[in-house]
């Protein structure tokens, strides 16, 4: 399955979100057999890169500005396991920015066989300068993370 055709196969809960595809293997388990928690953490930052880089914000261009982004909170919720050669799509976008200080980003996770959606996100970034590392305005470049409207599940 392609990007174009995940995007209207299943229930997302947004019109619009950024997919990324990843196939669960064996270094992703854990213990009991499924996908390390810690995993799913690892693919959101993933995700979440692939669509700054897609809207002209990499790591170069946050040193160009001076400025970036870094978590400050994360709100997961697990909803079902997953496990070895399952395809997954990663889904994100930006939820609410205040284009001051910080923005929220949601993620959510679907299980291609199946359709399931099997975590639910949030992070929290909030904008720092490059040298000092504190807290500073966002540049007028950001502004390419408005958010979208978010339908109603």
């Amino acid at each position: 399955m392609t990007p174009e055709q995940a995007a209207t196969a299943f229930d997302w809960d947004v019109d619009r979100p950024h997919l990324l595809p990843v196939t669960v293997t064996a270094e992703h388990l854990d213990r009991f057999g499924h996908t390390n928690n810690v995993m799913y953490l690892h693919w959101l930052e993933q995700v979440a890169w692939s669509h700054s880089v897609s809207l002209g914000l990499d790591f170069e261009a946050y040193e160009r500005l001076g400025a970036g982004c870094v978590a400050r909170r994360h709100e997961l919720d697990y909803l079902a396991p997953t496990f070895a050669n399952d395809r997954l799509w990663l889904a994100t976008w930006v939820h609410e920015n205040d284009f001051r200080l910080s923005m929220w980003r949601r993620y959510q996770i679907v299980r291609e066989a199946d359709g399931k959606t099997v975590l639910r996100g949030a992070t929290q970034w909030v904008c720092v300068d490059m040298k000092s590392g504190r807290p500073r305005r966002m540049p007028p470049e950001f502004r390419a993370y408005a958010p979208w409207p978010v339908r109603s599940r």
